[in-house]
């Protein structure tokens, strides 16, 4: 078969076997859910997540994306015992295995074309506080509490791309505290640093379906455009930023959205955009 005639399996059609998927309303909502464990994530669960967010790049009908968990608490990390015991037996090969294949869940968080919104309450830790970092906003309920937690197993701060991402989010110094620490960064703390976009006094996942919700309404092309430049302009000078923002607004203008933006404000009403 051409790849190119391939038929492509919508996301709302998985049946996920190590988090909850719900779509709807062109949002899909991913739930970490062991609640009985805090969320912790698996071998396999890492390798499922990684093939969501892979599949999203093909799925014209998800718009935005909101990754929570259950019970109370977002994720502990790495499950001690499904995970970490069973990596003080690797040998060197399998490990670089492992630290690519997680790292690979942070760049397909990146890469999908839906804005990813993280709805974070209670423990937010290791693993859990990298995907809440990849995600594109993050939404905090008031008792939430972060913490990259690698040098207290031993490790480096230097996960998944923590060491690249979370100084862009919070700056220089105050990552390398988190980083050094493994200590709890607070939802107020969090806000404060810039880690939060806000901390939400009601039910913070549906706070952060009701913005998914905004935004899947939005223009799906100039959403995804924004999204695409927000990571690619990180490795550019400004002069090739307002050069490259150019061509992409350019491209932005030849959609039917922009015309039905102009048509909406010309008839004095709201636009209803079609993702074209």
């Amino acid at each position: 078969m051409n790849p190119a005639n391939a038929v492509t399996i919508p996301v709302s059609s998985y049946a996920p076997a190590h988090f909850r998927l719900d779509v709807a309303g062109g949002v899909a909502t991913v739930t970490l859910n062991r609640p009985e464990r805090k969320n912790p994530l698996t071998f396999e669960s890492y390798r499922e997540l990684t093939d969501l967010f892979a599949a999203l790049k093909k799925d014209e009908s998800v718009h935005a994306v909101v990754i929570a968990g259950a019970g109370g608490n977002f994720s502990s990390g790495g499950d001690v015992f499904e995970i970490i015991e069973p990596l003080t037996k690797m040998g060197t090969k399998e490990l670089t295995a492992f630290t690519r294949m997680t790292g690979e869940l942070v760049r397909e968080i990146r890469a999908c074309p839906q804005p990813v919104i993280a709805a974070v309450e209670g423990i937010c830790a290791g693993a859990g506080a990298i995907i809440a970092m990849a995600s594109d906003i993050r939404l905090a309920a008031p008792g939430a509490k972060v913490a990259f937690l690698f040098n207290k197993v031993g490790l480096a701060g230097c996960d998944m791309g923590a060491c690249a991402i979370l100084p862009r989010i919070i700056g220089q110094g105050r990552a390398s505290e988190l980083l050094y620490t493994g200590r709890f960064m607070r939802a107020e703390e969090g806000e404060r640093w810039g880690f939060f976009s806000r901390v939400v006094e009601g039910a913070v996942l549906e706070e952060a379906r009701a913005l998914a919700a905004e935004i899947a309404s939005g223009p799906t092309y100039a959403n995804t455009m924004t999204k695409r430049m927000l990571a690619m302009e990180w490795a550019m000078s400004v002069e090739e930023a307002i050069e490259a923002e150019a061509v992409a607004q350019a491209l932005c203008m030849t959609t039917n959205d922009f015309r039905r933006a102009f048509e909406a404000f010309a008839e004095k009403r709201k636009p209803v955009f079609g993702g074209d």
